[in-house]
C-alpha cells in the first residue's frame, strides 16, 4: 500500500506530488507567515478544492492529480473566532473563480466562535453578530477555548478542519498561551484516533520567539510562507517552505527541495510554481 493511501490530499497538486499524496492523516498541520504571504490562500484553496471533488467525484483525478488515491474527508469545517461566514465567502468571491466560491459555500461546515472569543470585551454583542439583547458582551459558562475542544470532540473525526486563526487565540486577553499550547498538544495526540487534517492558521511575528517555538513544537508539521524581493528588483516572490514535519522531510531531503516558490491565481488558487533544490 502506498503512502498516498493513508494521506489527506492538500489540494495543491504540485506539492502533493512532491510528498506522495498529502499529509498523513491525523496530522495537525501549523500554516505560518507573513501578512498576505499565502498561509490563507494556502487553507482556502485546500477547503475549496477538496470541497469540488466532494461535489463532483468524478473530477478527483483532474483536480487532485497525483493524489487522486489519498484519502478524502468526511467533510470540511471552517472555523473563525472574529471573522463572519460572509466575511471568509467575499474573500473567496473575490479572490478566485466562481467554482472554488460555489463548492466552498456549499460543502463547507462554518463554525463563528465570535460570541465566546468577544465575551468579556468592551465589544457589543451586536457586532459580533450576536443578539443585542445587551451593550456589551456578557460572560458565558465556557470560555473560547473550552468551546473549541467541544466543538472539534463532535466534529473532527474523519475532517478536515481549518481554524482561522490561531492568531486570534494567542493576542486574547482571556486565554493563557500555557493553556493553549496543553490544548495543542492535546490535539496533537488525540488527532491520530480522528484520522483527519487539521490546518492552524498564524500570522508570523505576533508571538515572541520562545512562544512561537512551542507552538511549533505542539504539531506534528509546520509550513512557512514568506514574502522575498528578488535580487535588485522592488517585485517580490511568495516563498513556501516545510518547516517542520518528520514524515515529509524524508521526500524533499530525498530530492534536495529547499523551498517552494507559490503564487496564487483566481482560476487554480495558491499553486506551487516552482521547488528550488540545493546545488
Amino acid at each position: 500500500m502506498g503512502r498516498s493511501a493513508n494521506s489527506i490530499p492538500s489540494g495543491v497538486a504540485d506539492f502533493d506530488s512532491i510528498i506522495k499524496g498529502g499529509f498523513p492523516a491525523g496530522s495537525v498541520v501549523l500554516l505560518a507567515g507573513g501578512v498576505g504571504a499565502g498561509q490563507v490562500e494556502f487553507a482556502l484553496t485546500s477547503a475549496a478544492k477538496l470541497s469540488m471533488v466532494m461535489q463532483d467525484p468524478t473530477s478527483k483525478g483532474f483536480l487532485l492529480g497525483p493524489a487522486k488515491d489519498s484519502i478524502m474527508p468526511e467533510q470540511i469545517c471552517y472555523i473563525t473566532f472574529s471573522r463572519s461566514r460572509e466575511d471568509i465567502l467575499q474573500e473567496l468571491e473575490m479572490s478566485f473563480n466562481q467554482e472554488f466560491y460555489d463548492a466552498f459555500q456549499k460543502v463547507v461546515k462554518f463554525k463563528d466562535f465570535s460570541s465566546s472569543y468577544f465575551s468579556k470585551t468592551m465589544v457589543p454583542r451586536s457586532w459580533s453578530g450576536s443578539d443585542p439583547t445587551s451593550l456589551f458582551s456578557s460572560s458565558s459558562n465556557k470560555n473560547v477555548l473550552e468551546s473549541l475542544v467541544d466543538y472539534l470532540d463532535e466534529n473532527a473525526s474523519r475532517s478536515m478542519i481549518v481554524i482561522d486563526s490561531l492568531t486570534d487565540l494567542v493576542v486574547s486577553a482571556s486565554i493563557d498561551i500555557k493553556d493553549l499550547v496543553a490544548v495543542l498538544r492535546g490535539l496533537q495526540r488525540i488527532s491520530k484516533k480522528w484520522k483527519g487534517v487539521i490546518y492552524l492558521v498564524l500570522t508570523d511575528d505576533v508571538l515572541d520567539k520562545r512562544m512561537q517555538n512551542m507552538i511549533m513544537d505542539s504539531v506534528d508539521g509546520a509550513l512557512v510562507f514568506e514574502w522575498s524581493r528578488y535580487h535588485n528588483s522592488s517585485r517580490r516572490q511568495r516563498y513556501m517552505y516545510v518547516e517542520k514535519f518528520i514524515s515529509l522531510l524524508p521526500h524533499l531531503d530525498k530530492e534536495r527541495i529547499a523551498r517552494f516558490a507559490t503564487t496564487v491565481t483566481a482560476r487554480s488558487g495558491l499553486v506551487v510554481i516552482d521547488a528550488e533544490r540545493i546545488t
